[in-house]
């Protein structure tokens, strides 16, 4: 049983050892318009900035190569300060006024070793070591893959006010990053959505426009982003119950 234990652990490591090359992208370039004033990756979060822990997941996984961080032109100063202490950090960037155009930015300036390539809201500062590496294998294996968790709440749809319809809650899915892509394959689908000027809130879009599918890992509703303040007393929550475990 020992010894089975050992050559599990050894091919683990072989495993590791012989991944894609993957750098990862996290995008910090947008507006934090509902923080009421605070700028929400600077924001600290237990005694951390929200980018920094958002750099820390992807810099401690063994599966990562490089990250590159997209943010906006004012505040270049400040995250390359912040990144600085990261050894994989390649470089930050500037973003666009877009999201595809500030991914692109960033596809820019991935290494051109780069095989893999994971891009993270520099707003989910809580993103697990489970949750980043299951999407990492499997993007790995099928070319496109994304975390998401059931939807709890029942969903409406609306053009005018009143209800239209009601989607099958067992069938909706709310997706989060990392969302992990081959690089050919995303970059592609970006430049063909930066060319038609086409308005994604997340990269699964790009792809899923050109019709390649998208494989779903489990993620987690501690992997959340901030976007109000409530987000962040509920972050300081979460991580308070993680120190107690």
């Amino acid at each position: 049983m020992k010894l089975r234990k050992v050559y599990e652990k050894l091919r683990g490591v072989k495993d590791t050892l012989r991944h894609p090359y993957c750098a990862a992208v996290i995008v910090a370039a947008g507006t934090a318009n509902r923080m009421g004033g605070t700028e929400k990756i600077l924001a600290e979060l237990d005694g951390q900035t929200v980018i920094a822990r958002a750099v820390e997941a992807f810099e401690q996984s063994a599966l990562v190569d490089e990250i590159v961080v997209v943010t906006r032109q004012e505040l270049l100063g400040q995250v390359s300060e912040l990144a600085a202490p990261y050894s994989k950090v390649r470089i930050v960037v500037q973003g666009g006024d877009t999201r595809a155009k500030s991914v692109m930015a960033g596809l820019d300036a991935v290494s051109p070793d780069t095989e893999l390539v994971a891009v993270h809201d520099g707003a989910r500062p809580l993103v697990s070591h489970e949750v980043l590496e299951n999407t990492l294998r499997k993007a790995a294996k099928f070319g496109a893959a994304a975390p998401a968790i059931p939807v709890k709440d029942t969903i409406k749809v609306s053009r005018s006010g009143a209800v239209d319809s009601t989607p099958d809650r067992s069938r909706l899915y709310a997706v989060q990053t990392p969302q992990v892509f081959d690089f050919d394959l995303l970059r592609g689908a970006m430049q063909k959505a930066v060319e038609n000027g086409s308005e994604l809130t997340d990269d699964c879009s790009a792809v899923e426009a050109i019709g390649m599918k998208v494989q779903l890992t489990p993620g987690s509703e501690e992997n959340l982003k901030i976007t109000t303040p409530l987000d962040l007393h509920l972050a300081e929550l979460i991580l308070k119950g993680r120190r107690a475990r």
